[in-house]
């Protein structure tokens, strides 16, 4: 099969497209041809040698996450699915979607949103997923709060807009000029233009801040977060680390961050909001698999709005 392949770590030119092995599936994974895929920061941060705590130096790496094709083989112990059905969902860590075939743990998939095309189903699992278990876990998310997503126009921040919305909370966005008409067709109930206004001077008070880009610390925004309100970043900084294992022993404010655990249980509930016309997907570019390195670099630049797709049939 054809696979992106990075043998080092690097720029986005250690990224080339190879002809390799199909992956061999255990007793309780689907074999899955892959019809689409997407770029999540995590993707090019690993190719930069970021995450090699993790990762180490074990190479070839196929990298890539996010999935939406169609099951091919399952193995012995797989019971929800069968060939022929069309699925979306997440590889295993280190990756291995920026290929035409992945092998996918049965519990990391669900059957494909049937309003959506594999290139839009692609760009959800990751990216909702953080946002979800961000809000729902992480922030105890109750219909009537107020919630403020930092980044709302950014691949994770579209999702939590309307997720926040569908779940019951008075939502503003925080994105720049060119991206607030799109956070206000997202359902938000207000939008506020960083360029213009820093919500973290304002006087309206937040139960749960989610910064989606990690560009806001806590010491900034805490004076806008209620007594007991919530802040969920994406990046474990050493701020949010240390903050957030101080404020785990002391009464009010709270600090995390989100890890995202994919599950087919919330891959489940996003395709019922997908498919409710509760939430849609925002797709910025889409590449063909042999173009990823430039999708990684668009990436890269951080400035994308929604989600980058990776279209391979």
């Amino acid at each position: 099969m054809k696979a992106i392949v990075i043998r080092r770590y690097g720029s986005a030119d250690v990224l080339h497209l190879q002809e390799v092995e199909q992956p061999k599936i255990k007793p309780d994974q689907l074999l899955v041809k892959v019809h689409a895929s997407s770029v999540n920061p995590i993707d090019w941060k690993t190719r930069k040698g970021m995450l090699s705590i993790l990762t180490g130096n074990k190479f070839p790496l196929i990298l890539g996450f996010d999935v939406a094709g169609e099951v091919v083989a399952i193995g012995s112990q797989v019971t929800r699915f069968k060939e022929g059905d069309a699925i979306y969902g997440t590889t295993s860590f280190p990756g291995g979607a920026y290929a035409e075939f992945a092998a996918i743990l049965e519990n990391l998939a669900a059957p494909k949103p049937n309003n959506l095309s594999y290139a839009e189903a692609a760009t959800i699992p990751l990216a909702a997923l953080t946002a979800l278990q961000a809000l729902r876990d992480l922030g105890n998310i109750k219909s009537g709060q107020n919630v403020l997503v930092n980044g709302a126009s950014g691949g994770v921040g579209i999702f939590a807009v309307q997720i926040a919305k569908a779940l019951g909370a008075q939502v503003t966005g925080v994105c720049s000029s060119k991206n607030l008409d799109l956070v206000k067709s997202l359902n938000a109930d207000f939008v506020i233009d960083y360029t213009h206004q820093d919500f973290t001077e304002g006087n309206v008070q937040y139960d749960i801040i989610f910064d989606a880009v990690a560009k806001r610390a806590f010491s900034k925004c805490r004076k806008v977060l209620k007594a007991n309100g919530v802040y969920v970043s994406t990046l474990p900084t050493p701020e949010v680390i240390v903050q957030g294992f101080l404020t785990m022993f002391l009464p009010g404010q709270k600090v995390k961050f989100v890890l995202e655990k994919p599950n087919s249980q919330d891959l489940l509930y996003l395709k019922e909001l997908i498919e409710t016309g509760k939430m849609l997907t925002v797709i910025d570019r889409t590449y063909p698999l042999e173009e990823l390195a430039a999708a990684h670099e668009y990436s890269e630049g951080e400035r994308t709005v929604g989600k980058i797709a990776i279209a391979l049939s």
